[in-house]
């Protein structure tokens, strides 16, 4: 019989403000010593009240709008209690059934050629807990974290395979990225997941028990450990053996899973409403607000690229794989005033390599759009050979000089003169008797090294295809 998984997952999302969710404690403190950024609300202590962050609020609206979800009007915090070494006050402050946003989705495009659609159940905020780490039989424990704001984000059981789990994690991360809400980095916990694993016969509809597979920090190590659980369960039920509602944890370093417990139920929680926070109210005023910083989204606008630029869908994705990079490309579009494919060619060739060589980002580079663009031109009109414009690119950037100055300032343009270039041909050739000889004897593929070698010699500079004509009059 032919199985087919059925995958959901719980992604924990790390929003990037300055201060916790209920304090004024440092949110981000993944370099600071342990239990640095800690105080009193934050660790629970006996009369501590804590005190809602605008900011949690209005990037959780800006993503539960890109996800096209429900943004609700009035919502709730709850306390979801449980004991545990690194929750200080015995409960995680949370939203449990009047979340801030419900429904909503994300259209998926699978590198296979389709797209598939991953519903959102829900989407709330909360405080993250603290960490625990065993060190040579001792567990550790470091409250930094606690408090923490999180977006929690449910979808339904709509993924098929590891492959399309990760490729969910990619989108998120992106979408996270581009929206300017999480820096979705999951080696430093911005970004979790917890993956639901079960499997059904082909076709089916049924969802049978399922397992939850925790303590994954990487989108290799989710795609890795999915495919772990869902070829366990197919050899378990292929046995005639039942699948146990457990919970998994993944030890990377072995790249096994081994289990945790049982998986708990909503009732082990014993929800109830804070009392000591205000329900949350997103009137339609305070919406449109946060919802006109809103920008064009990555799939649309790579669907926009296509259609608008006629760029291939290999190039508007890689484009917009990040919104600075994709900013930077439409300046240098506008700039150049047409041609947009010559603007990416050189976007994908080098002005990325240069970008991810400097570990500079797009809009810091000196090398603005508009400098491009005028590189571009200098090539168009023949003032510069492509050579030269894609080492000018880099002496802009090292300089921030205007590039028309850099080139008449070094000698840089290009030389056209006939003569000029016929006298370094004649040489090239004088000194290289036996690949002359190789040439007229069938080799042509050596022009090329001919052309190679009238380049050197003038620094560069020469019509590279003059040089070829001329070199293969002079061999003739």
């Amino acid at each position: 019989m032919e199985y087919e998984a059925v995958i959901g997952l719980e992604t924990h999302i790390q929003l990037n403000t300055l201060t916790k969710i209920f304090c004024s404690c440092k949110a981000d403190s993944w370099f600071d010593p342990p239990n640095s950024n800690i105080c009193p609300v934050c660790t629970g202590l006996p009369g501590s009240l804590p005190v809602l962050n605008e900011t949690v609020v209005e990037k959780a609206v800006l993503l539960a709008a890109a996800m096209h979800a429900e943004i609700q009007p009035l919502s709730f915090f709850a306390r979801k209690n449980y004991f545990y070494p690194d929750l200080p006050k015995g409960y995680q402050i949370s939203q449990y059934d009047q979340p801030l946003a419900v429904g909503g989705y994300l259209d998926l495009p699978i590198p296979q050629g389709y797209t598939r659609r991953v519903s959102i159940w829900k989407l709330h905020i909360e405080e993250d807990a603290g960490k625990t780490k065993n060190d040579a039989g001792r567990r550790q424990i470091d409250f930094n974290r606690c408090g923490v704001p999180l977006v929690e984000m449910v979808t339904g059981p709509d993924l098929r395979s590891a492959d399309e789990a990760a490729q969910y994690l990619i989108r998120l991360r992106q979408l996270l990225r581009w929206l300017g809400v999480s820096e979705a980095d999951m080696e430093k916990a911005h970004l979790r997941c917890d993956a639901n694993v079960s499997i059904r016969p082909q076709g089916a509809t049924l969802l049978n028990p399922k397992t939850e597979i925790k303590n994954v920090n990487s989108i290799d190590a989710v795609r890795e450990a999915i495919a772990k659980e869902i070829e366990r369960q197919t050899r378990e039920v292929t046995a005639g053996r039942l699948i146990q509602a457990w919970t998994l944890e993944w030890d990377e370093d072995a790249g096994v899973l081994r289990k945790m417990r049982s998986k708990e139920t909503e009732a082990d929680y014993r929800y109830f409403r804070d009392p000591d926070l205000l329900p949350l109210r997103v009137d339609e005023a305070w919406r449109k607000r946060i919802l006109a910083d809103l920008p064009e989204l990555p799939l649309e606008r790579k669907a926009r690229f296509e259609a608008q630029y006629g760029l291939p869908a290999y190039d508007a994705d890689i484009l917009t794989a990040e919104r600075r990079l994709s900013d930077y490309f439409e300046a240098a579009v506008k700039a150049y005033g047409s041609d947009p494919k010559r603007v990416s060619n050189w976007m994908m060739n080098d002005v990325t390599r240069m970008i991810n060589e400097r570990n500079t980002p797009p809009d810091r580079l000196k090398l603005t759009p508009a400098y491009l663009a005028e590189i571009l031109r200098l090539v168009d009109a023949g003032t510069i050979n492509i050579s030269t414009g894609k080492a000018l690119l880099l002496k802009v950037e090292e300089s921030g000089r205007l590039p028309a100055e850099i080139v008449q300032a070094e000698g840089l343009a290009q030389v056209s003169d006939t003569g000029a270039i016929r006298e370094v041909c004649a040489e090239v050739l004088a000194e290289n008797p036996k690949e002359a000889a190789a040439y007229k004897a069938g080799k042509v593929t050596l022009i090329g090294w001919f052309v190679g070698q009238v380049m050197k010699k003038m620094r560069g500079k020469a019509d590279p295809a003059l040089a070829r004509q001329v070199l293969e009059e002079l061999l003739k």
